[in-house]
């Protein structure tokens, strides 16, 4: 596959560090037990989430939520391998950030199959407000989603008068 190594590399590489600091969290943390780092405003934590992100249907007795998750995630990875093969070689910010997203949906998705919840750990409070505890695959999915987000909004087309004018057609000359 052209450019291995920003369509899958950043995924193969967030899926091994989520599951890797997973496990380092399994053993040396109690479930629903922390190890405050900044006191009263980071702690790792030994949390598991059955639900989706930031708790979403955690304490919901659906049955089949379980199933739904999964399937949804089959969907969204499908969909992300999709689009990252279709990417022009131009496009390798969105193909680094597609490629966060796809690990961190792997790294999750290992879990729910593995044991029926995602485990997290990294637990933030501000100020008397506390977020819900996430995990890296969680971070990764939050950044590619952002970094797809600027990419958009700040990438001008390709037809643009901006990027057809003599001077850019000169510049890029001079730069390859």
């Amino acid at each position: 596959m052209k450019y291995f190594h920003i369509k899958l590399l950043p995924a193969l590489a967030v899926l091994f560090l989520d599951q890797i600091s997973k496990i380092a969290v399994i053993s040396n943390i109690d479930l629903y037990n922390s190890i405050p780092v900044i006191d009263g405003f980071f702690s790792l934590a030994h949390m598991r989430n059955r639900g989706m992100a930031f708790g979403i249907m955690n304490q919901s007795t659906i049955s089949w939520k379980f199933y739904l998750l999964v399937i949804a995630t089959l969907v969204a990875i499908g969909v992300l391998v999709y689009w990252l093969v279709r990417l022009k070689q131009e496009e390798k910010k969105t193909m680094f950030s597609l490629s966060l997203i796809l690990g961190g949906a792997l790294g999750n998705l290992v879990d729910r199959i593995r044991i029926q919840e995602v485990i997290d750990f990294l637990d933030f409070s501000f100020m008397g407000h506390h977020w819900p505890a996430f995990n890296l695959a969680d971070s990764a999915i939050s950044i590619g989603v952002i970094l797809i987000l600027i990419y958009m909004l700040f990438q001008k087309p390709p037809d643009s008068p901006d990027n057809n004018t003599e001077a850019n057609r000169n510049l890029d000359t001079t730069i390859n």
